[in-house]
């Protein structure tokens, strides 16, 4: 039985159905619409069984205009669209996400290289990854300092992740020697680069670790004798598994968390971490 969708412009509608339905040319054709969107729902139901070479050029012709003419006096539908394509596929980068989650655990919470602050042995772990050039990481910055100083109980590792360009990996490589010299004033290093004005850098990095008792000497000793090339490969293909395309990013539990969220939603988050074992419970 073929289609006769197209009809409608013509004042005669055949819906899928097989019933039949005669509206004046005069109608107004918004007055169809509940109709129209009927046969479409109906249409797509039984699209295997009907093929697009059900309708004939003339009617796909018709039927394509109609559409057409129908968005572009109501183009707020595309808005919606927009809207649904995007959970789709937020939806899809959650699943991802979750999966690279699971299969990298050591690496996203225990790799070596990386800096922990707060309690070691915290029930809730927070791994944020940001760049040292990252102005929403700036801002960030008090959030994880809020936290660190409202519950003793979080676990926050720090990943250094330097995508801002070359001034970023040439900060990171002197974090990464003030890291293996002097562990033990690591948070207070972190605190003052990332809180500091203009771009971060080697000069600006070195100024902050000197600052601190460690010798640009030693740092460039230290930047010459220990590469941290590998554990920066590892850190840019761990966070194309999870799916991050930008600084700060979050891991917490089972949850990938993009962007600089503000301290509410990450002690929710921690909350529920603590209540359910999940981030949303």
């Amino acid at each position: 039985m073929p289609l006769r969708v197209s009809t409608l412009l013509t004042g005669q509608w055949y819906p899928v159905t097989g019933t039949t339905h005669i509206a004046s040319k005069n109608e107004d054709i918004m007055a169809l619409l509940p109709k129209i969107f009927t046969a479409l729902a109906l249409t797509a139901s039984v699209a295997a069984a009907y093929p697009a070479a059900a309708l004939d050029d003339a009617q796909k012709k018709e039927f394509g205009e109609f559409i057409k003419q129908y968005l572009i006096e109501n183009p707020e539908i595309m808005l919606d669209v927009q809207d649904a394509l995007q959970k789709k596929q937020d939806a899809a980068r959650l699943v991802k996400a979750n999966a690279a989650i699971s299969d990298n655990k050591s690496t996203i919470f225990d790799a070596k290289y990386d800096m922990t602050i707060g309690n070691p042995k915290g029930d809730v772990t927070i791994v944020e990854f940001f760049d040292y050039n990252c102005g929403y990481c700036r801002h960030a910055l008090a959030d994880m300092q809020s936290m660190l100083e409202k519950d003793k109980n979080v676990r926050f590792v720090l990943k250094e992740f330097p995508i801002l360009g070359p001034e970023s990996v040439a900060a990171h490589k002197v974090s990464d020697a003030f890291r293996k010299l002097a562990p033990e004033k690591y948070s207070q290093f972190h605190i003052a680069l990332l809180g500091s004005d203009g771009r971060a850098d080697e000069a600006s990095a070195i100024e902050v670790a000197q600052s601190l008792g460690v010798s640009e000497k030693q740092i460039r000793a230290e930047m010459a004798k220990s590469s941290s090339e590998k554990s920066v490969q590892e850190t840019y293909q761990l966070a194309q598994s999870l799916g991050i395309t930008g600084t700060p990013s979050y891991v917490i539990g089972n949850e990938l968390v993009q962007g600089a969220v503000g301290f509410d939603d990450l002690e929710a988050k921690v909350k529920n971490m603590r209540s359910c074992g999940k981030t949303s419970c």
